[in-house]
């Protein structure tokens, strides 16, 4: 497995700063970028692909805390984080909720297909602003809780000790099962607000 935190010459650790790492990416990044290796032979062009497509991927690995996270693990435990398919009691609101919202916004769209009088679309254009509203807020609260986990990762990385055996590795795969429950709710309240544009 490549380790994208030595690809990049980050340190292994939860929590990498956003706009450091886009610095980092872009400045190797312009190095083995494709079009600087026109007057290099076949193979060192070839060499020069892969180089670069690995920093894309990991740059774009590293820069998602959830997939960060992942492979953090992966790398500290040498295996995966398991999934776990049951939704933890203390977000099973926000599960609801979010559920609801998107069964409801889904029911909307359905009957705003059938209508093909204009004076009726004008009403059903108006309605989906209100859908969009609600999806909007919903989207406001899950961004926020989704933040409370950022700052919490950052307050394990300020105790993070490269290679310590006492990091808290359970907290980060919990960590990173509730990012992938908020990434996961956020995009579908995303799909919605997108269907409702058109």
């Amino acid at each position: 497995m490549t380790d994208y935190f030595s690809l990049l010459n980050e340190p292994r650790r939860p929590w990498l700063e956003p706009e450091e790492l886009k610095q980092k990416f872009l400045a190797l990044s312009a190095t083995v970028h494709p079009d600087r290796s026109h007057n290099l032979s076949e193979a060192e062009r070839e060499q020069a692909q892969q180089h670069y497509t690995e920093s894309n991927a990991a740059y774009n690995c590293l820069r998602d805390p959830r997939n960060r996270l992942r492979h953090l693990l992966e790398l500290e435990r040498g295996s995966a984080p398991k999934d776990i398919q049951q939704i933890p009691q203390d977000l099973m609101n926000v599960f609801m909720e979010v559920s609801q919202l998107c069964r409801q916004t889904d029911a909307f769209l359905a009957a705003k297909d059938k209508v093909s009088s204009p004076l009726l679309k004008v009403q059903m254009f108006e309605r989906g602003q209100e859908w969009m509203e609600k999806l909007r807020h919903l989207q406001n609260s899950v961004n926020s809780q989704r933040e409370s986990l950022v700052e919490e990762l950052k307050v394990i990385d300020a105790k993070w000790k490269p290679a310590a055996s006492s990091n808290p590795l359970e907290r980060l795969e919990n960590l990173y099962r509730l990012f992938s429950y908020f990434d996961r709710w956020l995009a579908q309240i995303q799909e919605r607000l997108t269907q409702l544009l058109f």
